[in-house]
């Protein structure tokens, strides 16, 4: 069953969680900074659980909502993404790290507090849960400190590249025909298309002995759907549908769109998986 977004001139179609089916009932759309790239980016956080956008568009094609017909016949979609990429970038900065020195321990608020982007506090919940995986904390009266934790955040990215290895060979059987270590640069990639070069993805490429710029142009080859920055959200309205959504498409042509230019590193992952297993057929 669909449902309205408000506050918004155009509708769009969006597939995303209904709000409350399996939460808090909430949902809202953040601006955030981009993990990678820094660029603005329009993400989805929904019954507590954030999603990144992303925006397919099939020339010639229009929706059916309800009695209203959508002359714009793109797709918004939202996959879930691991909060701990997102607010990696904000607490490497803010432990102001020197040299050797591991840095200061900060307060969460301090660390979500990022001019322009108001987005960040309404994940101070989730970041109280999720990031002490990648950080040291300390408590002071009623109070908790957090200062990002090298030795952690590695061992985070190295179970996460160990996870992909396994995961795209079950994705497309091409995958098992591929030698080992050519699996594990592209499990890197697909990581780094999240990660900062420096330090992170370096440092992944270094343990591994793997190439860093040969890796960036695995990435770079593979084909993805633009991200939502591309079509903004904060310019549409959206339809939301569930699992059994009544609205129909039309178009006179169903042939996918050519490829659209990507203005940000923001990638589906999925489709990275089809889309390089493709490449090696």
């Amino acid at each position: 069953m669909g449902s309205c977004w408000e506050g918004i001139d155009e509708s769009r179609l969006l597939i995303a969680p209904v709000p409350g089916a399996n939460g808090d009932g909430s949902a809202r759309f953040l601006s955030l900074r981009h993990p990678k790239s820094g660029v603005r980016t329009s993400y989805l956080l929904c019954n507590r659980l954030l999603q990144e956008l992303h925006w397919f568009k099939q020339p010639y094609g229009s929706w059916f909502l309800g009695d209203y017909v959508s002359e714009d016949g793109s797709l918004y979609t939202a996959t879930p993404i691991d909060p701990v990429f997102i607010m990696l970038p904000l607490f490497e900065d803010a432990r102001m790290k020197k040299g050797d020195d591991p840095g200061k321990f900060r307060q969460l608020d301090e660390i979500l507090f990022v001019n322009d982007y108001p987005g960040y506090q309404q994940l101070f919940s989730i970041a109280k849960d999720c990031m002490e995986i990648v950080c040291e904390s300390k408590e002071i009266g009623s109070t908790k400190f957090f200062r990002l934790d090298d030795k952690k955040v590695f061992a985070w990215l190295h179970y996460k590249v160990c996870q992909l290895k396994q995961t795209l060979p079950a994705l497309d059987q091409n995958y098992a025909a591929r030698e080992e270590k050519d699996t594990l640069a592209d499990s890197v990639s697909i990581l780094g298309e999240y990660l900062k070069d420096d330090p992170w993805l370096k440092l992944l490429c270094d343990h591994f002995k793997l190439n860093l710029p040969e890796a960036k142009r695995i990435a770079a080859d593979i084909e993805v759907c633009p991200s939502a920055i591309e079509s903004p959200v904060s310019s549409s309205n959206f339809s939301q549908q569930g699992k059994n959504p009544s609205e129909k498409k039309t178009g006179r042509n169903v042939k996918q769109a050519k490829k659209v230019k990507v203005e940000t590193e923001s990638r589906n992952i999925k489709e990275m998986f089809t889309r390089a297993s493709r490449r090696r057929n």
